[in-house]
């Protein structure tokens, strides 16, 4: 039986400890994915924030593209920027660690001995912004409807392994699990709670336009579809005297104002339109972010350092194109993009390439595959190339003694081996049909970086179209997998889990919606994909990682990009900011969190 606690001050060192070695029951108000939490059961607030932040103001924000929904939880349509300050979860994930939850909604966990079940106890003060308490019930409601046909698609592939949610009384419930999963009571503590009334008895796909009832700091205070959405603090907001609430949270109003361009949206910066600019693009960076209001002081420019596990972007491959399904042509797609030249003419130097699906942390593969991994890795041999055991896998680089010229020789000849020929400057199959494929782009600042790949493609007898569509067809598009190549991003956490199967298993492949934007479909990915969600140690979830790393990347599913390991921003002099920076974050969410008005 799981222990029970009435968690006395003086007893919850013991039980914290206890949470972390016993081999039995499991109970805290804390709990960590195999590591000791980082903040004691009497912690007082977060590091990363400023505890006597003043409260007030005005935080104005930029939304780019379009949103015509205030349900993000749905398949269709686009969600409005800024709903995460409405919905309230179980547990508060600490930014400064890999996977911890503290108490929020949830004022206590208890993981039973067996871990094929926790409860949460509720905190009686919990309250939705119309006043009435969060219920077990509610909590529920809410995982029933996200696991329903009528959510996005995503939420059954995270949740996979929860059997059912069970209702013990008003304030607590509990989760049963189909199987052992070692992260998967940090992964339900993360579920949204919505009240059923948001509904007033429609279809949970049908709620879209509707002001959610909300639990979370914030609540929406107006909205105009696509254009700009304003969330007002909630001066009835129940946490506030909650350790991971305590000097968070501090505007009274954030507004997004929504632009088609972020060209445009930069000059309506220095305008003073919005207050933040979070900068992903290297030429406006280095060349942009200039002007009197810079100069005088009145905007900052500044870059600030993260630990973030940068995770994989790349030009991703559909492979249900017949095109791509051979994995020597997209290696030699992969050899005519030159990331030296552009990150030298296009980028400022401030690049470096990806070489892992686990980027800039320990997750990342690296020289021959040996020891616990080379033995996981064994038990797959007959399935996996030879390369995998032989060749440490590398991004192709124009470094001497290398050049382009050399690795396209080394595509003409992997496109013959394929079956591909140049027949009149034109790259054909035996049928006669020509190597000709689109690339599909929702930032128009991608084109010049996609201009030289193109040309580089051209010599090998490829034809590349290239082109930026609205950010609405984009996403249709991109749902239902409806393109050749897109430009993507498979962000990791510190500790990767269940949301792996949305990225890479099988079961994703071909479900709309889903991040599986290669359609991988391979049993041996899937094994290393439940090898990770599986692994009870820090150090079997590394290994996992580096074997899963290892596999996808000699696979070819995409071309390796770049990523940065620090977040570039510039924002108007009119903010206090704590001294802390967390470790794993991205500066958008600190600033909601944590910043406040001088």
């Amino acid at each position: 039986m799981p222990i029970k606690t009435g968690f006395h001050p003086l007893c919850r060192f013991f039980l914290l400890f206890l949470c972390f070695f016993s081999p039995s029951a499991q109970s805290a108000p804390s709990m960590a994915m195999g590591y000791t939490p980082k903040y004691d059961a009497n912690f007082g607030y977060f590091d990363y924030v400023n505890p006597d932040a003043k409260k007030g103001g005005k935080l104005v924000l930029s939304g780019f593209g379009t949103f015509d929904s205030l349900n993000p939880y749905l398949l269709k349509g686009i969600a409005a920027d800024g709903l995460s300050l409405v919905f309230e979860t179980l547990l508060e994930k600490s930014l400064d660690e890999p996977f911890t939850g503290y108490g929020l909604l949830a004022e206590d966990i208890v993981l039973a001995d067996d871990k094929l079940s926790v409860t949460f106890r509720l905190n009686s003060k919990a309250r939705f912004s119309n006043g009435q308490p969060v219920t077990a019930k509610d909590v529920k409601f809410s995982f029933d409807t996200l696991m329903s046909e009528q959510a996005h698609p995503q939420y059954r592939f995270y949740y996979a392994d929860v059997k059912q949610a069970v209702i013990l009384d008003e304030r607590n419930i509990r989760f049963d699990f189909k199987r052992v999963n070692p992260e998967l009571h940090l992964i339900i503590g993360s579920i949204p709670v919505f009240s059923e009334s948001w509904l007033a008895g429609k279809a949970f796909d049908e709620v879209s336009e509707e002001k959610p009832v909300s639990s979370g700091p914030y609540i929406v205070e107006s909205f105009s579809l696509g254009k700009q959405i304003v969330f007002k603090r909630n001066p009835d907001y129940w946490a506030n005297h909650l350790p991971v609430r305590k000097g968070a949270y501090n505007f009274d109003q954030v507004i997004y104002k929504y632009y088609k361009d972020t060209t445009v949206a930069l000059e309506a910066f220095k305008a003073g339109e919005f207050d933040f600019f979070f900068e992903n693009h290297s030429k406006r960076w280095a060349r942009d972010h200039v002007g009197p209001r810079y100069q005088s002081g009145d905007i900052l420019k500044t870059e600030l350092k993260h630990q973030n596990n940068a995770g994989m972007q790349g030009f991703v491959f559909n492979t249900r194109k017949e095109i791509f399904k051979d994995s020597r042509v997209r290696r030699a797609l992969t050899l005519a993009m030159d990331f030296e030249w552009s990150n030298s003419k296009l980028f400022y130097g401030q690049y470096v390439r990806n070489e892992s699906y686990f980027s800039n942390s320990e997750l990342a593969s690296s020289d021959l595959p040996a020891g616990a991994e080379l033995e996981l890795l064994e038990s797959f041999r007959g399935q996996l190339p030879e390369e995998v055991f032989t060749k440490v896998w590398q991004p192709p680089s124009t470094q001497k003694p290398s050049s382009i010229r050399n690795n396209l020789r080394k595509a003409t000849k992997l496109l013959a081996e394929a079956g591909w020929k140049v027949e009149g400057g034109i790259l054909r199959n035996a049928k006669g049909e020509a190597f000709e494929f689109d690339f599909m782009l929702i930032q128009k600042g991608f084109e010049r970086i996609l201009a030289p790949y193109a040309h580089n493609l051209e010599k090998l007898g490829i034809k590349m179209n290239y082109r930026t569509v609205d950010a609405s067809l984009y996403e249709r598009r991109v749902r239902t997998f409806d393109f050749d190549v897109v430009v993507s991003s498979f962000s990791q956490s510190a500790s990767p889990g269940n949301e792996l199967r949305n990225m890479f298993h099988s079961v994703s492949a071909n479900q709309n919606g889903s991040r599986n934007f290669a359609g991988i479909n391979d049993p041996v990915i899937d094994a290393l994909v439940d090898k990770i969600i599986a692994a009870e140690t820090r150090q079997n979830l590394i290994i996992a990682c580096r074997a899963l790393d290892r596999v996808l990347l000699h696979q070819d599913y995409l071309v390796p990009n770049w990523y940065i390991n620090v977040h570039r921003i510039a924002y108007w002099d009119k903010f206090d900011i704590p001294q802390t920076l967390p470790l794993y974050y991205d500066p958008v969410s600190w600033l909601l969190q944590s910043w406040s008005i001088k």
